[in-house]
């Protein structure tokens, strides 16, 4: 069932726009939902974020209106303040506005902040859901998220929070029969292998890297905590890049040769 948020907001152009807030899935064109691949080809406007990929962009009619409002840590091309008055402006020129969110926009997206802006304003909405981050990389690594018997719970966590620090309930974290997918951690990796560590997981957990998941350019890593940090640098990761700590990364193809010798206690649990 489609939730559509509507008002009476009109511009000038005498019809009343709408945003719509789609995810644009985790890189792979093919990956979007049909309901985003039909909004963005009917959009007026694209207001689009830096995880959104070239092959996606590349969908975008050519007559549409496109604007870049990506954010880095260190570099933003506009404040959350900026980006919601832009998409105030064009629904306000009865444009079809499609806001497109790299992977779901309801998973670390900054959504509420948009919808917030969109609703005291009247402006009509809806959300489009699109394949997360975690689902993608996971599917494209090959391996489950979940898995009876080795891993009961999902947790997705947002490695830095608004005042970018590493403030997590550390001791719900470090135990066993759960998967942990850090969002925007690459920068914090040391400190969640550390953490990790520190309170009760062993130090050969398996964590597993991906750098560009579902896109050509994809490159994954499997380590463990201990020596994780060293390997990615070795390894030239960058962003964007998800990491996953847990049991499950063990499916993964490259663990066939390591997990005898480096999991063997892990590798029985996942064979039996």
């Amino acid at each position: 069932m489609l939730v559509t948020h509507q008002n009476s907001d009109v511009g000038h152009s005498g019809k009343s726009g709408e945003v719509a807030l789609v995810g644009a899935g985790p890189g792979a064109a093919d990956l979007l939902t049909l309901r985003a691949l039909n909004l963005i080809q009917q959009a007026d406007a694209v207001v689009y974020d830096r995880l959104v990929s070239t092959e996606v962009l590349a969908l975008i009619p050519a007559d549409c209106q496109r604007f870049d409002v990506g954010k880095s840590r260190g570099q933003h091309s506009c404040s959350q303040a900026q980006i919601g008055a832009l998409l105030l402006k064009l629904a306000r020129q009865g444009l079809r506005v499609v806001r497109l969110k790299g992977g779901d926009p309801a998973i670390f997206g900054r959504l509420a902040e948009e919808l917030d802006v969109l609703s005291k304003a009247g402006v009509s909405w809806q959300i489009v859901p699109g394949i997360s981050a975690a689902s993608g990389c996971a599917a494209s690594s090959g391996i489950p998220l979940t898995e009876r018997g080795v891993a009961q719970q999902l947790r997705f966590i947002s490695a830095v929070d608004k005042d970018c620090n590493t403030g997590q309930d550390w001791a719900s974290l470090a135990k066993p029969g759960q998967t942990l997918v850090f969002y925007m951690g690459l920068r914090a990796l040391e400190e969640i292998c550390k953490q990790l560590i520190a309170h009760g997981l062993a130090a050969d957990w398996p964590l597993l890297l991906v750098e560009n998941g579902s896109r050509p350019e994809q490159r994954c890593l499997l380590s463990t905590l201990s020596a994780a940090l060293v390997d990615a640098q070795n390894m030239a990761l960058k962003s964007p890049c998800l990491i996953m700590v847990g049991e499950v990364v063990l499916r993964h193809p490259q663990a066939i040769d390591l997990a005898a010798s480096v999991w063997p206690k892990s590798s029985k649990t996942l064979a039996a």
